[in-house]
């Protein structure tokens, strides 16, 4: 039976919380040919190959990815496009359209965040070398692991520039100098929200 693109979006929205604890996240180094490949287990038990999935499993596959809320307009439209076309352009799709629209998608992704000013020199650095690789892979990585750890880099550095200045609050010292090394995530709350709370 054909499914519809309404039926295949609202079934596999009601399961891509539940899939998504299951499925590894899309890895710097993963082909969507393997989210593809997931799919196709988790609608029939089986690890079918994209090329040898049925119509309803493609379908199913690209829903998935349509349902996904971290896909971004280029994902979207050949997505879409793949949907509205034949059996072979959503295998297509699922070979390597979906991996060059995800690029797309994440170059769209670097360059706003090169274009915030509060980026800083880390950001910065990482993100344009991330675009100067002009690969998938290098730019998934740079926004998966790459931006966060960039981030932390720039936010010790502002958190060493608050203990250089000598009119900063004894609060605020010791705050700064127990953060200092902390995870990227305790660095980043810190600069946007800690630091204006110790000297309440």
């Amino acid at each position: 039976m054909r499914l519809t693109r309404g039926v295949l979006l609202v079934a596999a929205t009601a399961l891509t919380p539940a899939l998504l604890l299951t499925t590894p996240a899309f890895a710097a180094d993963a082909a969507p040919s393997s989210v593809a490949a997931t799919a196709a287990a988790d609608t029939d038990g089986s690890d079918t190959p994209v090329d040898e999935m049925s119509e309803e499993e493609l379908r199913f596959a690209i829903a998935r990815i349509l349902a996904d809320p971290d896909s971004g307009k280029g994902v979207t439209r050949e997505a879409d496009e793949a949907l509205d076309g034949t059996v072979e352009d959503m295998r297509e799709f699922l070979k390597t359209g979906y991996r060059l629209a995800q690029f797309e998608d994440d170059q769209v992704a670097i360059f706003r965040i090169l274009a915030d000013p509060d980026s800083g020199k880390g950001v910065t650095r990482e993100a344009t070398e991330a675009l100067e690789a002009g690969t998938p892979e290098a730019a998934r990585a740079f926004l998966e692991t790459g931006y966060r750890l960039a981030q932390a880099e720039d936010d010790r550095v502002a958190v060493a520039r608050i203990l250089a200045d000598p009119d900063i609050s004894d609060a605020l010292r010791a705050a700064a100098e127990e953060i200092i090394d902390g995870t990227p995530e305790e660095l980043r709350h810190f600069i946007e929200v800690g630091q204006y709370e110790v000297d309440k």
